[in-house]
């Protein structure tokens, strides 16, 4: 190969979901290898503030388009979403082959700190221990913050363990939530170069 012949880059690893019932519309399209771009509109200012973290600190370009029946609440709308995401995850990752697949990060806000730690297992589960401050933040009932997790970790078929060991201040809690699964996530994707083409498990599959 000549000096000034670039090797050709890996192809960007993406997907585009779409979910549509009675209760919402919803749209997922996801670069893992991206910049941190993102474009979002859920009805929901606080939770695409949120999303905006998992783009941005997990170097993800996100773009998600949603209408949902927020007349009655946001139920419906964040856990499908968090269902679509999770869809659009796996679909994107393919069989794992050369996956660090483990990730973890501890992230805080001012007196917040929160721990997660993520496994792209093939297998879901989540565990989570969050004690809210306050029952909404904005728009966003904090409750539906552990269905978005349910949703994804359903879909995207990982093991999630997210804990919360300091804050007073719900806004900060969730924050640090959001930015440190972003963290893990970030870590578990990346292609490990030692790794190769191996599927990263001793039983050949995730």
């Amino acid at each position: 190969m000549s000096s000034d012949t670039a090797a050709p880059s890996a192809p960007h690893r993406v997907a585009d979901v779409t979910r549509h019932t009675a209760e919402t519309q919803i749209r997922v399209a996801i670069d893992l290898d991206g910049s941190g771009v993102s474009k979002l509109a859920t009805g929901i200012g606080f939770f695409d503030h949120m999303l905006d973290q998992i783009a941005r600190h997990g170097l993800i370009d996100l773009d998600i388009e949603a209408r949902g029946d927020l007349h009655i609440d946001g139920h419906h709308t964040v856990e499908d979403i968090g269902i679509t995401l999770g869809q659009a995850v796996a679909k994107a990752v393919g069989d794992k082959r050369g996956l660090r697949r483990y990730g973890h990060a501890y992230v805080p806000l001012d007196e917040a700190l929160s721990r997660v730690v993520i496994d792209f297992s093939g297998r879901p589960g989540l565990h989570m221990r969050v004690d809210f401050k306050s029952g909404m933040i904005g728009a966003l009932d904090t409750q539906l913050v552990y269905e978005f997790f349910q949703g994804f970790v359903n879909h995207a078929n990982v093991s999630l363990h997210i804990d919360n060991l300091h804050g007073d201040n719900a806004h900060h809690q969730c924050e640090t939530i959001f930015k440190a699964f972003a963290r893990a996530m970030r870590m578990a994707l990346e292609i490990d170069p030692r790794m190769g083409n191996v599927i990263p498990s001793t039983k050949g599959s995730l």
